[in-house]
């Protein structure tokens, strides 16, 4: 007998990515529901070879719904995340909404697959935030191995991980920026993105850090390990789907650059593609449609002792948002509701 799900936030990018995925992976679902706004309802979506069309989540009842993938933001997730919740469905939640609570676990599945079982507490689990995501899937094999100390990292995040007004705001400015008259003045940004870069992502707080350069140094505390040392610049930049990040890292023991290497080849989630010769490393536009977190320019950092760097990328859409959702619920299922 297979699950019985619901995607709620189906029209939006993550929600159909979340789609794209479970049909990719052959999830075992009997059933799928879409919901969407009450503006939005009756919006078909592609699942498979299959369309759905989408209902009113305003209305919608989940008793005997086994798992619902939550793509939609913070505000909508605090109201029906917990009815969806006490109805009896797990949710797995995008948002950041439940990420810091310590009753709800928070998961990537190839580094903390047991903190699954933690569930129960509220009937929820959080998806970390997308650069957080791609980065521990990365820094945890290495941790195992050498004890990771400090973290310093730079993202270089596409306009997708703003949704869709910021994907097509990069693409009419583009456009504007050599057609006299049809200029497009910043909307989803507080500056043109087009040919530009903006280290401003998410909202600034009192410390002068951005939300988004906080959240990676709690996610990957919560995530990985409480140890961690971590101080993120977190920078929009004109592509379109695709998180990049250069990483430092300063491990307790050393760690050669070749055996980081051997232990990132084998680690669950991860594609090292790493030569040193031109275009011998990986790109966001190379990234687009795959599942793996790819890392590249693996080198020693000589002006510390036990350090080392590297260069990772990963579609932001998959295992930022979407893939890490899906892969969640295959986990629950293997761990807890053994179903499928």
């Amino acid at each position: 007998m297979g699950y019985r799900v619901v995607v709620v936030g189906a029209t939006g990018n993550v929600g159909r990515e979340m789609l794209n995925i479970l049909a990719e992976r052959q999830f075992p679902a009997d059933e799928v529901v879409v919901l969407a706004s009450r503006k939005s309802m009756g919006t078909e979506v592609s699942f498979g070879d299959t369309t759905l069309t989408t209902k009113d989540l305003d209305t919608f009842d989940f008793t005997g719904y086994d798992i619902a993938f939550f793509a939609v933001g913070s505000d909508a997730t605090k109201k029906y995340a917990p009815v969806a919740a006490k109805q009896g469905c797990v949710v797995i939640d995008n948002s950041s909404l439940y990420r810091y609570d310590p009753d709800v676990p928070l998961v990537v599945p190839e580094v903390n697959p047991e903190a699954v079982e933690g569930y129960t507490k509220k009937n929820i689990i959080a998806n970390p935030n997308c650069s957080t995501a791609q980065m521990v899937v990365a820094l945890k094999p290495l941790h195992d191995r050498a004890k990771i100390k400090r973290v310093v990292v730079s993202t270089y995040q596409s306009v997708s991980g703003s949704g869709k007004d910021a994907i097509d705001e990069l693409w009419n400015q583009t456009k504007g920026v050599y057609v006299p008259g049809q200029e497009v003045a910043p909307k989803a940004y507080p500056k043109q993105i087009a040919f530009n870069v903006i280290p401003h992502i998410d909202v600034f707080m009192d410390s002068g850090d951005t939300k988004e350069e906080w959240k990676m140094v709690a996610e990957t505390k919560k995530i990985v390990d409480p140890s961690i040392k971590v101080t993120a610049t977190c920078v929009r930049v004109p592509v379109f789907v695709g998180h990049s990040e250069s990483i430092n890292v300063e491990f307790e023991d050393f760690l050669d650059e070749d055996e980081a290497r051997d232990i990132l080849r084998e680690a669950p989630g991860c594609m090292v593609i790493d030569k040193r010769e031109d275009g011998g490393y990986v790109t966001p536009i190379e990234c687009v449609g795959d599942f793996a977190t790819f890392i590249s320019r693996i080198r020693q950092d000589s002006t510390i002792d036990n350090g080392l760097n590297m260069w990772v990328v990963s579609d932001n859409l998959r295992k930022g948002a979407a893939l890490n959702a899906v892969q969640i619920a295959e986990t629950l299922g293997a761990r807890c509701l053994k179903k499928g």
